[in-house]
């Protein structure tokens, strides 16, 4: 009995030292993490329960010229539901409501969402898809709908926001604004994409319960700072003008694809830029920009450089007389023919410009370049021609000049096929900025998409214009060949676009292309400006692969094209005068007085606003002493009260904006 007293007293002993020495090492625990580790310790409960959450900046916008928006961020909601959170009695209380508000919103029948969320409610799908892409008034509209009232925890209603980048005005120079997202950068978007992004703010916040954070204090511990705006160059007038001449040729002839551009020409600022492609249904699209990367063979629209080569040195003048034989030579066993069966005869050099003759400039080139070809190329160089334009707007293509000294590149055949256009490659914008400096007497000028950024009312950068070579050539040759290419117009190979109304100049230009392919296809271009005597626009038109059936050459598909924009642009666009105001307060208000007194004295009735810039519509009509409300942004639409209606001061006129 004893001995079995003192097993037990043992075992007491034991169990006591370890429960002594278990609370020792409790203690020590305590003292560590409470005086030794607690700042670790502490940091990992904030962590669960303290988060620094992103702020997103607003992106900048992305403007026309005049105002208009070619790109802005808009937020969007999709729609998902948790029934399990509803109660029984909510759920079945307003399931048959909420079922016929998304069948009215969204267009299912009211039976298919009553089984579709029971059937989600039994299977406790906590994250039910409803639907997406909300604009904000369909989700205020969906928020209020039966249960989803009840808010996130009683109604199961979960919002989701994106915020995504749209075009207002549809499709129309979407390749040129491009984008900044997954897909890469692409155009405007993404050549700016520094200045459009902005940067993120931060801010801490504290979980409360299922998900959910508050912050926790009023203040952000980084303001977010918002994108800035870029403006470009683009005209929506004349965007609208060169995008639809060019889709309504592409569909006659059933081209593969094309595109126009159209330039200011004393500042290079672009006005217009459009590129089509054709999809398999026969539609067309913004598919790539082609008048930046697509570096093709000219054709005869080469001829003008050949020409200008020649003439600067001097080895003919416009007078001398070139014999095209008739219409064919031959350079080992190759022919270059003439369009015109039988040649044209001995014709001025002049003439063989204005009539496109393959044989005739051929002969220029070749009789006085084939002994030294390294002067011609040398000719070329001096114009800038072979060289990037070195635009802001990424990809843009490789023009190619072979050179005499690559015996790789250059043959017998190198020099004459050169002097018509093949054998030498240049995007669109390439050879536009070459006939702009012609039209712009001898001045290049960097191609310009962007005006300025700004940030607010205030103007960050400003792009002025950009001169690439002040005089391209001497301008006793700058005046021959602006006669040489309005006479293409008037008696050439571009007479069927001839109009006495209005004045243009340039040159055509029809290119074989895929010979090598076995299946002969066409390039089809035209390239000038208008007006002839004094240039206001320079403007390019190529369109590849058109329906051989139904024609091919440049006067037939694209010189058309050209005479659309330039006549439309000569009635439909308004001229406009740019004054710069003193920002001295008293000037200005001087300014406004007279302005005001101008205004009343000219106009008598209603004016037609349409079509005007909405802040210069709105500027008008208030001052002649109307009240203005108005609708969205952009170009006047409409206006209640129609043009020509008698004016009374106080009256309320409404403007739809574009």
């Amino acid at each position: 009995m004893a001995v079995q007293k003192k097993q037990i007293l043992n075992k007491v002993y034991l169990f006591t030292g370890f429960m002594f020495l278990f609370a020792i090492a409790i203690g020590y625990k305590l003292v560590q993490i409470e005086f030794i580790d607690g700042d670790d310790y502490r940091k990992l409960a904030e962590q669960g329960t303290i988060k620094t959450f992103e702020i997103a900046a607003n992106r900048g916008n992305v403007y026309t010229s005049d105002g208009s928006l070619l790109a802005t961020s808009v937020s969007k909601f999709d729609i998902r539901m948790d029934p399990v959170s509803v109660s029984d009695e909510n759920f079945e209380n307003g399931i048959k409501d909420l079922s016929r508000s998304l069948s009215k919103m969204l267009g299912k029948s009211s039976g298919y969402y009553e089984n579709y969320i029971r059937k989600a409610k039994k299977s406790k799908n906590r994250y039910l898809f409803i639907t997406r892409n909300l604009s904000y008034n369909e989700y205020q509209k969906i928020k209020k709908f039966p249960i989803f009232k009840l808010g996130t925890y009683r109604g199961g209603f979960i919002v989701e926001q994106r915020t995504v980048r749209e075009h207002p005005i549809g499709r129309i120079a979407e390749r040129a604004v491009g984008y900044d997202d997954y897909r890469g950068r692409v155009g405007i978007e993404g050549s700016f994409y520094e200045f459009l992004r902005g940067k993120n703010g931060k801010r801490l916040k504290q979980k409360i319960a299922k998900g959910q954070w508050k912050p926790l204090n009023d203040n952000n511990e980084i303001e977010p700072i918002d994108g800035k705006d870029i403006i470009t160059t683009i005209d929506l007038n004349i965007q609208d003008i060169a995008h639809h001449a060019l889709l309504e040729q592409l569909e006659k002839f059933s081209a593969d694809h094309g595109s126009v551009v159209v330039m200011e020409t004393k500042t290079g600022a672009i006005k217009a830029i459009s590129n089509l492609g054709r999809t398999s249904k026969g539609t067309y699209y913004e598919q790539r920009n082609y008048a930046i990367y697509e570096s093709h063979e000219p054709g005869s629209t080469f001829k003008l450089m050949s020409m200008v080569v020649a003439l600067e040195d001097k080895v003919i003048d416009t007078s001398t007389v070139i014999d095209t034989e008739k219409g064919v030579i031959t350079f080992y066993r190759k022919k270059v023919r003439d369009s015109h069966n039988g040649g044209y005869g001995k014709i001025s050099a002049a003439r063989v410009f204005e009539v496109s003759s393959n044989v005739g400039i051929v002969k220029i080139v070749n009789e006085n370049y084939k002994d030294n070809p390294k002067k011609f190329i040398e000719g070329l160089n001096r114009m800038n021609i072979g060289e990037k334009i070195g635009l802001p707007i990424k990809g843009e293509g490789n023009p190619i000049i072979p050179n005499p000294k690559d015996k790789k590149s250059w043959n017998g055949l190198s020099l004459p096929w050169m002097a018509y256009g093949y054998g030498v490659s240049f995007t669109p914008l390439q050879t536009l900025t070459f006939y702009n400096a012609i039209a712009n007497d001898g001045e290049m000028v960097k191609p310009r998409f962007v005006k300025e950024i700004r940030t607010q009312s205030n103007v960050i950068t400003k792009f002025e214009k950009e001169v690439i070579n002040p005089k391209i050539c001497s301008q006793q040759t700058i005046d021959y060949v602006k006669v040489m290419m309005s006479n293409v117009v008037k008696q050439g190979t571009a007479e069927n676009i001839y109009d006495k109304n209005f004045s243009m100049a340039g040159k055509t230009g029809t290119c074989q292309t895929d010979y090598w392919k076995g299946e002969t296809q066409y390039i089809s271009s035209f390239v000038g400006y208008f007006p002839a005597d004094e240039p206001k626009y320079s403007c390019i038109v190529v369109i590849h692969k058109p329906d051989k059936k139904i024609g091919y050459y440049g006067n037939i598909v694209a010189a058309p094209v050209f005479k659309k924009i330039a006549r439309k642009i000569y009635s439909e666009t308004p001229t406009q005068d740019e004054v710069e105001f003193q920002s001295d307060y008293v000037m200005l208000n001087k300014t406004y007085k007279s302005y005001d007194k101008k205004v009343n004295t000219l106009y008598k009735k209603v004016p037609n606003v349409k079509n005007m810039p909405g802040m210069d519509a709105i500027s008008l009509l208030e001052n002649l002493g109307f009240k203005v409300n108005f609708i969205g942004i952009g170009k006047v639409k409409s206006q209640s009260i129609k043009p020509g209606a008698a004016l009374k001061k106080g009256e309320i006129i409404s403007l739809d904006l574009s």
